[in-house]
Formats: C-alpha cells, sequence, structure tokens
C-alpha cells in the first residue's frame, strides 16, 4: 500500500520532464526481426523533443528498430517509472551534425564513431509517456498521448 499521496498531474510533467532531462540511461525495448523481442539498456540524448541513442546496426535492437520503428523505453525504478511509446528513425552519422554528435558524445560520455564495429543511430519520437510510482498513480499516470503532452 502507498504511504505517500499521489501526485496531481503538474507534479507529475514536471517530475517526468525532469527525469528525462537529468537521467543518462534508459531501457530500450524492441522487436520485429525473427530474434524477436529484445531489451537492452543504452544511453541516450534528450533534446525536449526526441531522444537520440546509437546501438550497433547488426545487434538484434539496432536489426529491430530498422525492421519496425516501435520502441518502448523505460527509465527509472519500479516505484518509480517513466514509460515511453515512441516510433524510432535512422539517423546516419552523416546527417547528424556535428553539433549533436558532440551533445550525444558529452552526454552519454560515448562517441559511437570511434568504434570498429558500425553503429547506428536512432531518433525516438514519443507518442506516448506515462508515469506513476504506486497504485495509487495508476489513474492519470498517461501525461502524452499521440505526441502531445496533456498539460
Amino acid at each position: 500500500m502507498a504511504s505517500t499521496p499521489p501526485r496531481g498531474r503538474e507534479e507529475r510533467l514536471r517530475d517526468t520532464r525532469k527525469r528525462l532531462e537529468n537521467d543518462v540511461d534508459l531501457w530500450v525495448a524492441t522487436s520485429g526481426s525473427p530474434d524477436g523481442v529484445h531489451l537492452i539498456p543504452l544511453s541516450y540524448l534528450w533534446d525536449g523533443t526526441v531522444f537520440l541513442v546509437s546501438t550497433p546496426r547488426a545487434s538484434v535492437t539496432g536489426r529491430n528498430l530498422l525492421e519496425d520503428g516501435r520502441v518502448r523505453l523505460s527509465l527509472g525504478t519500479t516505484r518509480d517509472v517513466v514509460i515511453v511509446d515512441g516510433a524510432a528513425e535512422p539517423l546516419d552519422d552523416a546527417d547528424l551534425g556535428h553539433d549533436r554528435r558532440a551533445a550525444f558524445a558529452a552526454r552519454t560520455g560515448f562517441d559511437p564513431s570511434g568504434s570498429a564495429e558500425p553503429y547506428q543511430y536512432f531518433v525516438i519520437r514519443p507518442r506516448r509517456i506515462l508515469a506513476w510510482r504506486e497504485a495509487n498513480e495508476l489513474e492519470g499516470r498517461v501525461l502524452m498521448r499521440n505526441g502531445r503532452w496533456l498539460d
């Protein structure tokens, strides 16, 4: 049973935006290839509207995202979670641009361009965002629908 009262929408939106801006890592769930469903942790850059991630192009996650751009992201803990359903679009290194590449490397501490294995960047556009802490916050957990914040 939850010991704290549920947050209102305004507080929940504020907490969620803070998490998106300040966290560095998230869980990425994909499906679509013959390898099936896959879950991995990745570092990300959030620019206020989209996530930027990078993974080896030949990895299960890379193949899944190239085949079927549907993706689910998870941030936080099981008792303070943010779930993002989104659409991933591949972004080639040449189209990334120097400033965005540098921002990604600075934020995540990782520059895929230095890897011998070819990496693929993906821009993930959130379509739905949910956030809750305990069962008493299940009502009102949808904070974004159809790519629009519900504030």
